[in-house]
């Protein structure tokens, strides 16, 4: 005779079954209620950000940063200096046919320094006293610290405009500029040229340089400034003065150079910056930076919920395998 009893289960078993059951369900119905609200911040959030960022580069467009240092005083400028500064030739072909000889004495056309790099154009005399030195000396500084090889993402050129100097007075400067870089194969990058009228003349009118020359003192009259040039010869961009921004410094070269060289994070700070031809600096387009910041909240955000609805699933899973 089998004697195997059927168990029934008790009363108290009974309560605490129910007793999951709703503690499960009222947690199914708060994590229900917590996506959704995450939901509809994220939603909310990528509104306020594409609405600020529209109105952002309405404000923006045509905006332009006053130049420092543009004021003029109210006293007449001296006849010497009026015709010294720099005139922007944006596009402006510069003449690759054109030759000097340089530090080596060797002729030299410019088109054998262009072709596949940008180009950072220095005009100079190397016996000037005072600025083409800090001209030079702001370029080796910048230069060092743009995380570019001179000579392999860029090529930089010091012509001078003075047709009196000489291939050995050329050298002897390129020694020291290079010492200043601190690097010695960026001798390989860094040309320095000497010429003579015609050829000088058509360089500096095509970039626009205007210098004078004063011979009571035996000394040139000229502004401060560096150029960068695409490797098609074209005219990119000026830099005004003599401490040239490393950031700003390594935009242009990016740019100029149809962005073959550069990382990710040049490509996103020339999308969020542009170029004011009238201070020769970069500067920030709030718009983009708020249009890339709502782009990283938004895929943030998307990620965190797509983690919490793959864990919610495998809790789900689990909780069923249990039952």
């Amino acid at each position: 005779m089998d004697r195997t009893t059927k168990r029934f289960p008790r009363s108290s078993d009974l309560g605490q079954q129910g007793h999951s059951t709703i503690e499960r369900l009222e947690m199914n119905v708060k994590r229900d209620a917590t996506r959704k609200s995450c939901i509809r911040a994220a939603i909310v959030a990528g509104l306020l950000v594409s609405c600020a960022a529209i109105s952002a580069s309405a404000q923006s467009v045509g905006e332009v940063e006053p130049a420092t240092g543009a004021t003029t005083s109210s006293g007449e400028v001296p006849a010497i200096l009026r015709g010294v500064g720099i005139d922007q030739h944006l596009g402006q072909q510069v003449p690759l046919d054109a030759t000097f000889k340089d530090e080596n004495g060797k002729t030299v056309a410019l088109r054998s320094y262009f072709g596949t790099k940008p180009v950072v154009l220095i005009l100079a005399y190397y016996s000037c006293p005072m600025l083409c030195s800090e001209v030079l000396r702001g370029a080796a500084a910048s230069f060092k610290n743009l995380g570019f090889r001179l000579g392999d993402q860029f090529e930089a050129l010091t012509v001078s405009f003075d047709p009196s100097e000489t291939p050995a007075l050329a050298a002897k400067t390129k020694r020291t500029y290079i010492q200043q870089y601190g690097d010695p194969s960026g001798a390989a990058g860094w040309h320095f040229l000497t010429g003579q009228e015609p050829q000088i003349n058509q360089l500096t009118q095509a970039v626009g340089f205007r210098y004078t020359y004063d011979p009571k003192t035996g000394q040139y009259y000229h502004a401060a400034g560096l150029v960068v040039i695409t490797p098609a010869g074209k005219i990119a961009q000026y830099f005004y003065g003599v401490r040239f921004p490393d950031r700003d410094m390594r935009l242009a070269l990016v740019q100029s150079s149809k962005e073959k060289i550069g990382s990710v994070t040049d490509q996103i700070l020339l999308y969020c910056c542009t170029y004011d031809p009238s201070i020769g600096r970069y500067h920030a387009l709030v718009g983009r930076i708020l249009q890339v910041a709502g782009g990283i909240t938004i895929l943030v955000v998307g990620a965190g919920l797509l983690l919490l609805y793959r864990w919610d699933s495998k809790r789900k899973k689990r909780g069923a395998q249990t039952a």
